[in-house]
This record gives C-alpha cells, structure tokens and sequence, in this order.
C-alpha cells in the first residue's frame, strides 16, 4: 500500500501541498484500480489475448497511418457503388492525413520543450522536466484529456458515417478505426510522458504505452460487431417504401428504432420506413463518436496519471503502487 499523505517525508522533504494533494487523489484511484472486484477473471484473459494480438502492429504505430489503411478508403465509394458517399470517403482520407500529422507530432519531444519555454522554464531537453514542479508539468497538459475526447469524438463519428456505405463501407471503416485509435492512443502516451521528463522511446516506458494501447484494443474490438450491424441495417432499409416483419426480424436495431420512434410520432404513433431509415446511419455515427471519444479520453487520463505517480514516486522516494506493478 502507498504511504499516507501525512507521513510522507524523504529525507526532511515533506510533499508540498500542491503535490501531497495530488498524490492523495492518485492514491485514491489506484486502490481502486487493484480491486480484484474491478477487473475479472475473463477481463484480465480478454487482456492477455488483446495485447498479443496487436502487440506487433501498435509497436509500429508511432510514426504514421499505414498508407494500406488510406487505400481502401480511397476506393470505397465505388466499390459499393454509392456515388452519395464519395464526399464522406474524401472527408475521411482528409482526416487520416490529419491524423498521421497529429502522430508525428506528438511523438516529437522537441514540441514540449518549446512550449515550455514559452509557459516560462528554461530548458534545453524534455528530460530537465523531472526535475521541475509537478504543478508545472500538469500545466503542460492543460485541457488535453478534454482536447483528445473531442478527437475521437469526430474521428468516429466520421468513420462511423463511412460504415454506412454497405459492404465495403463497414470493412474499410471498421478496420482503419481501430488502427487509428491504436496510432492516436499510443501518440498520446507518449506526450504525456515527454510532458513529465520520462523518454518514450525507453522500454521501460514503452510497457506501459503498450499496455494503454492494449486497452484501446479491447474497447474498439468491443465496437466491431455493432458497427457492422449497423452498416448491415443501413444497407438493408435503404429505398424502402414498405415495412415487412422480415425486415424487422432480420435488423433488430431497425425493430428497436421504429419502437422508439413511434413513441414520439406524430402520425398516430406510425412513423414510415423511410424515416427510420434517415435515423440509422445517425446511429452508426452516434456509437463510433461516443466511443472513441472515451477511448482517446481515457487514454490520455490514465497516462497523466501513471506519469503523476512515477514523477512523485522518484521525487519523493515514494513505494510503486501495487496497481503500476506489472
């Protein structure tokens, strides 16, 4: 267990209260964190299994989006034939160039020394960060946890509008996601840990980057099977004039939507096919925003606070938490 904020003294150098009020917030967190409650059995497997799966392909997500994922977002459009969907397929490959320019630039560690300097710290490496103010450091990430939840919020969104286009729609989309977030999350990890003095490209740093991107991996694994279900409805209920139970029976979130709706029509509670048809794809953009926006958020959250720790762990010559033991 970590020592108590109160009894926290290394060698005459009592946490001063900025700090002492930090660690206790973090103390708080990681005892949660190493409640076998919080994370079962099938979890941690989940875990295990994700983490091999992508361990190979997140060790090579630090530079740039693989151009394979570009290409068939590039074609998408015509091989479902959905002229309709070009401008989203264009969007879309506009926003993983964006994407790509955002990974190179997070992983540039002269970046923090610049904005160091101007918040006022004179430094000529991010490493003389861990010799500065815990307080310092934290202001260098500013609204960021906030910055990369709007991120995945319109990164999914945009390619859960692609996952509209039926077929190859869904394929293309689905799998660039989840390399995107893999890229982004690992990125990420490794400004926050530049922002606190830590190298990213040290192993020892490097675990716990790829055990963050493990996680992304879990959650975005999570979102494949609706996704798909939602392409699959969207391309199913496109040009209907007439209900059929086929319908229905074959597209449960198309049944679910037309229940709600109804709740809330006007024409006698009877809301038209093509109006639920209008809302599908709503919903597509809907789960692929909210999730990557609780992904990247997550992301960014948690690396603060592992970076938080280790800082004041070698500041204060404080014992690990048992939850960072891995």
């Amino acid at each position: 267990m970590p020592n108590p904020v109160h009894d926290i003294d290394a060698g005459g150098q009592p946490m001063d209260k900025y700090d002492a009020r930090v660690w206790k917030s973090l103390n708080e967190f990681w005892e949660k964190k190493s409640d076998p409650q919080t994370l079962t059995n099938r979890a941690a497997a989940a875990l295990q299994h994700g983490g091999a799966a992508v361990e190979g392909a997140a060790k090579k997500a630090t530079g740039a989006i693989p151009e394979m994922v570009k290409q068939p977002i590039r074609h998408v459009s015509d091989a479902a034939g959905e002229k309709v969907m070009e401008p989203v397929a264009k969007s879309v490959v506009h926003l993983l160039d964006l994407v790509n320019s955002w990974a190179l630039d997070l992983n540039d560690p002269s970046w923090v020394v610049t904005h160091a300097q101007k918040q006022g710290l004179c430094i000529d490496a991010f490493t003389e960060l861990h010799d500065a103010d815990l307080k310092f450091c934290d202001r260098l990430l500013d609204r960021s946890t906030l910055t990369w939840r709007t991120v995945g919020a319109l990164e999914g969104g945009a390619m859960g509008a692609l996952a509209m286009v039926p077929i190859a729609g869904t394929v293309a989309s689905i799998s660039a996601d989840i390399i995107v977030i893999q890229v982004l999350s690992t990125a990420i990890a490794a400004r926050v840990a530049y922002s606190y003095g830590f190298d990213a490209k040290d192993p020892d740093e490097q675990r716990f980057i790829q055990r963050l991107v493990n996680r992304t991996f879990m959650a975005q694994a999570a979102k494949t099977q609706p996704m798909a279900q939602v392409g699959k409805a969207a391309g199913a209920i496109k040009g209907r004039v007439h209900w059929s139970d086929k319908l229905r029976n074959d597209h449960q979130i198309i049944k679910n939507l037309e229940k709600l709706m109804n709740l809330t029509g006007t024409n006698g509670g009877k809301v038209g096919v093509q109006s639920v048809g209008k809302a599908v794809p709503v919903v597509g953009v809907l789960l692929g925003a909210g999730t990557n926006s609780a992904v990247l958020g997550n992301v960014a959250a948690d690396a603060k606070r592992y970076c938080q720790t280790r800082f004041l762990c070698e500041k204060y010559g404080l014992q690990t938490p048992s939850a960072l033991d891995f």
